[in-house]
């Protein structure tokens, strides 16, 4: 499995249109072959701080992903919006027992 976390920090300015926008990319992510999950959360500390949470089935699904048209429309337009790129970190990841 792979793992996907972005954060980044929102203007007062531009809120709901970056949240408007963050849901519009989840919601089609979801949809994408390989997408175990895809969700924007706001920090409950510094609620300025949105962040993502995805998990993908492979490495592949992710590339996919990244190569759809709409992913790097999406990037562009929250970079814009926010002013700067999100901090993103990608890991490969696998479950284990909590006993």
């Amino acid at each position: 499995m792979i793992i996907i976390s972005a954060s980044f920090t929102v203007p007062p300015v531009n809120r709901e249109e970056i949240i408007a926008l963050c849901i519009e990319h989840s919601v089609r992510s979801r949809a994408e072959p390989g997408c175990v999950l895809h969700h924007i959360h706001a920090d409950c500390e510094d609620p300025a701080r949105l962040f993502y949470y995805e998990e993908w089935q492979d490495e592949a699904a992710v590339a996919v992903h990244f190569a759809v048209p709409e992913s790097g429309d999406f990037v562009e337009r929250l970079t814009a919006l926010v002013g700067e790129r999100p901090k993103i970190g990608i890991y490969r990841a696998e479950a284990v027992s909590a006993a």
